[in-house]
């Protein structure tokens, strides 16, 4: 297993990449690895055909966190294929750098320099110092959590499934907390259990824990140890919070409680949906498709036969994703915080941009209007792509792409249909979804240092 790290590692450090690049050429080799495993007969069930776009498909899914499949996981695959599935989305949960970087650390062996410096960029940290702390505290709490989860879905799985629905608990919660949204439940993914109050409950306690990212969760605690030894009054808790997570925790719920009402409202009478529910299953299943649609994939209503305003509020959802230094995909909530933020402020009149009594550094907004930029013209190129390759209904198109490059997971059918070209398209999007199209832009471009050059200011018409 050492040589096996000390390999990968070694190759991305000695070879002549950016930090940017060899982060993506680390997800891309792990997929890779993963799509030949899974290739192997032994990591198929008897009589299952697949073939390697399949399994490079359910291996780019796994890694990426996204969920889309080709193939069912709970039939295709045997308990080897569904353990190596089950890795993968470990790997990609973590980021595989920061996976390399620990178990190299587990091992006794020091992180270097430029190992700490991949991390830096991978998690978006302001500096250096205190990461082998940050990422012992990254396993740790993550290991506890899926653990913690693992048991509170057993009474449900093992009722269902036996001395197998163990695994099954286990797979559940570390998928949830990663925001996969893959399963070896069945072919309808939670729909069975959509009135199941207490593995809704404890599915969304991690997806949402997943999602708000490992730096919310230490501020929260800190902030919380502070208050248990009463270094701060209870009313002065929110005031102690970096902006950071004072945005995550804001966007969070602002985005959960707004979903989840109008999902309610654009449901309530689908007779394919929410309609035959009683009140409290429905409120229940709107929670959940809120929760659910920012990134982690699980469904307990079937996508296909959402209306087209829910649809397409869930591609919206998907877009934004989850929270930074999380485990969650899309462009993140406090880009999107940010942006309408710099919206407010220019209607308002005022030139620096605030949230919560702070000043945001102009080059944070900048950097977010980049990532959405670019995020919706690789969405829109995406979706032209998939036109090509696939003939099914645009709404349909519309969400596959979405959700793969959200790395959400929920499907409306066209995954498990299309040809090969259609398949290429979503594992690309899966690629750039996970990895983020800014940081392909970056890691691509050969624009050198230059000095900044202060050119005469001209006005032009907007609007």
């Amino acid at each position: 297993m050492r040589s096996i790290f000390d390999n990968i590692i070694n190759y991305i450090k000695n070879n002549r990449f950016s930090d940017t690049q060899r982060i993506l050429l680390g997800f891309l080799m792990t997929i890779l690895a993963g799509s030949f495993i899974l290739a192997l007969p032994v990591s198929h069930t008897p009589g299952a055909e697949i073939s390697y776009l399949d399994a490079l498909f359910t291996a780019t899914t796994s890694v990426c966190v996204t969920g889309l499949t080709v193939v069912d996981t709970f039939s295709a695959w045997s308990l080897f294929g569904q353990v190596v599935i089950l890795i993968l989305i470990q790997i990609g949960g973590l980021g595989i750098i920061a996976f390399i970087t620990g178990a190299m650390m587990l091992l006794q062996r020091k992180a270097t320099l430029a190992n700490r410096m991949l991390i830096e960029n991978a998690y978006n940290l302001e500096n250096i110092s205190g990461i082998p702390a940050f990422l012992r505290k990254v396993f740790l709490g993550t290991l506890l959590v899926e653990f913690l989860g693992g048991v509170l879905c057993i009474p449900v799985f093992y009722r269902d499934f036996g001395p197998f629905g163990i695994f099954v608990s286990f797979f559940h919660s570390i998928s949830a907390f990663c925001n996969a949204g893959i399963d070896i439940i069945g072919p309808v993914s939670l729909c069975d259990y959509a009135g199941n109050f207490w593995l809704n409950l404890v599915t969304m306690l991690l997806i949402i824990l997943g999602g708000i990212g490992f730096i919310v969760w230490w501020d929260v605690l800190k902030t919380l140890k502070l208050l248990r030894q009463k270094k701060i009054r209870r009313e002065r808790f929110w005031e102690k919070l970096s902006l950071h997570t004072k945005i995550t925790l804001t966007a969070t719920g602002i985005l959960i409680v707004g979903g989840w009402f109008l999902f309610l409202v654009g449901e309530w009478t689908n007779p394919e949906t929410l309609g035959p529910m009683n009140f409290f299953e429905k409120v229940l299943a709107a929670l959940f498709q809120s929760v659910t649609t920012r990134t982690a994939g699980f469904a307990s209503i079937p996508q296909g036969a959402l209306r087209p305003g829910s649809a397409m509020l869930c591609v919206i959802l998907m877009f934004i994703g989850g929270s930074s230094v999380g485990t969650a995909g899309g462009v993140k909530t406090s880009t999107v915080f940010l942006f309408f933020l710099s919206a407010w402020s220019v209607i308002r009149g005022r030139d620096r941009i605030t949230a919560f009594k702070r000043s945001i550094p102009t080059q944070l907004v900048r950097r977010a209007a980049a990532i959405l930029l670019i995020s919706l013209s690789v969405f829109c190129g995406m979706i032209m792509c998939m036109t090509i390759f696939d003939k099914s209904d645009f709404i349909d198109i519309f969400y596959e792409i979405g959700s793969a490059l959200g790395t959400a997971g929920l499907s409306r059918g066209v995954s498990g249909t299309t040809g090969a070209g259609g398949k290429i398209v979503l594992i690309i999007c899966m690629y750039l979804g996970r990895v983020g199209p800014i940081s392909l832009a970056l890691a691509f471009s050969n624009i050198k240092g230059k000095r900044n050059i202060q050119y005469p200011e001209q006005s032009i018409t907007i609007g």
